[in-house]
């Protein structure tokens, strides 16, 4: 069994006991947080496509930790201008856990 679902913007394929990292969301760790933008649901005998979302369907997951990617850094210059500039950015992320899906 697997679902297309929508979250925070972006389309992924989960499966139940699957983890992953997705844009920093508001909850708090060992909450459980409910995807209702479902797209896509199949299971071993039938697809359900959604038209734009499947009815009823949801996706249950619970937040393992918020964690930091790698640091990039953005730097500018102009030559013979004397500008330079050097910023670092490290987006965030929350590791969740697929439990279930409805």
């Amino acid at each position: 069994m697997y679902a297309v679902v929508e979250i925070a913007g972006q389309q992924y394929k989960v499966n139940p006991t699957e983890k992953l990292y997705v844009p920093r969301l508001d909850s708090a760790v060992d909450s459980t947080v409910t995807f209702d933008k479902v797209l896509l649901r199949a299971d071993e005998t039938s697809i359900t496509v959604g038209a734009p979302t499947v009815a009823g369907a949801s996706v249950a997951a619970k937040v393992l930790a918020h964690v930091k990617d790698d640091k990039v850094i953005v730097f500018k210059k102009k030559k013979r201008k004397g500008y330079r500039v050097k910023r670092g950015h490290r987006q965030q992320y929350t590791e969740i856990e697929i439990t279930s899906i409805n």
